[in-house]
């Protein structure tokens, strides 16, 4: 059984992505996935991991914007 606790979604482009926080009998995890014309794929990050996760995605971002000048 889940619980969600938060779910949010972003358009970008023709792409529409989910992010649903979630916990189970294992704990709390963030499911993202990604809808393009119906086709589904999801990556599950647990709880645990979001910190490390934001980070790199704030390093990627920052790689962008210097590029992207």
């Amino acid at each position: 059984m889940q619980n969600d606790l938060h779910s949010e979604r972003i358009q970008v482009e023709r792409k529409q992505f989910f992010f649903d926080l979630r916990e189970n009998e294992r704990g709390c995890f963030l499911r993202i996935t990604e809808d393009v014309g119906g086709r589904r794929d999801a990556i599950v990050v647990p709880a645990s991991g979001l910190r490390d996760f934001q980070a790199t995605l704030g390093r990627v971002i920052e790689r962008v914007e210097r590029t992207s000048d």
